[in-house]
């Protein structure tokens, strides 16, 4: 209220994963104080997709969540946009496997884009991209949030600009965080050592914003290794998935994908 943002009209709330259609007496009170009016809280029909033109999205507790609890609201989640889209997946193509490159402008975009997918293109001459990702290539930033798309176990390679791991604070884990919760893969990060010299002294919060601007070289030895490692890794586990027929089984969701 201070930030002049609007007043809700209506509130659909989450309490560690599950929808609640009211609340305890006396916080209904202290909203309706703060807000100056009853709140309309209400619920969600779950075979429908719900539009907002415009939300105030309010993002606590998830930490309180199980693990279990959590991987099966996600796999609900990617579940219900691809029906949503009319997306169908075969899981039963074994020897192909999708990779995706995301690629940025400006801020942590890579330095020389053509030379990184060629280095990622070149592991997968073999291999023909699938509408299915199983492995999400991507500078840190909010785009990776899509990962919770892809199937459960799939792998994300992550890569910062200098001056990250050092400046960057426990927000530089959060995609980490997210791969975990939502059943992915952390294949880990590529933390570039070199870039521009930060012009305030090494210490001074400014260069975080400085090295937050800068953009990532790369390794060609290292890439080559670590797709190399992941493909190897993905297509073993693929097969795996193939020669289990009630593979699908085994991942619990409440729709059909």
């Amino acid at each position: 209220m201070k930030n002049g943002c609007k007043l809700p009209s209506r509130w659909v709330l989450y309490h560690w994963g599950e929808l609640r259609v009211k609340m305890n007496h006396w916080l209904s009170l202290v909203l309706q104080a703060t807000f100056d009016g009853p709140t309309n809280i209400e619920g969600v029909d779950n075979e429908q997709a719900v539009c907002y033109e415009e939300a105030v999205v309010m993002r606590h507790n998830e930490g309180g969540m199980s693990r279990q609890r959590r991987m099966e609201t996600y796999d609900e989640i990617r579940c219900k946009v691809r029906m949503f889209c009319n997306v169908s997946l075969n899981i039963n193509e074994a020897d192909k496997i999708g990779m995706t490159l995301l690629l940025r402008t400006g801020p942590r975009s890579f330095k020389n884009d053509t030379t990184v997918i060629d280095i990622f293109k070149s592991e997968c001459d073999k291999v023909k991209l699938m509408s299915l990702t199983d492995i999400l290539v991507s500078p840190h930033g909010a785009q990776l949030t899509n990962m919770f798309l892809m199937n459960r176990n799939s792998s994300v390679m992550e890569f910062f600009p200098k001056g990250w791991l050092k400046l960057a604070g426990v927000g530089q884990f959060v995609l980490k965080w997210l791969a975990d919760w939502s059943g992915m893969k952390h294949q880990g990060s590529y933390r570039d050592p070199n870039g521009d010299i930060c012009p305030y002294p090494k210490d001074d919060r400014r260069c975080m914003s400085f090295f937050k601007n800068g953009q990532i070289g790369h390794n060609d030895t290292y890439f080559r290794d670590w797709a190399r490692i992941v493909l190897n890794e993905v297509q073993i586990r693929k097969k795996k998935q193939a020669s289990n027929k009630s593979v699908s089984s085994k991942i619990n969701m409440k729709c059909t994908c």
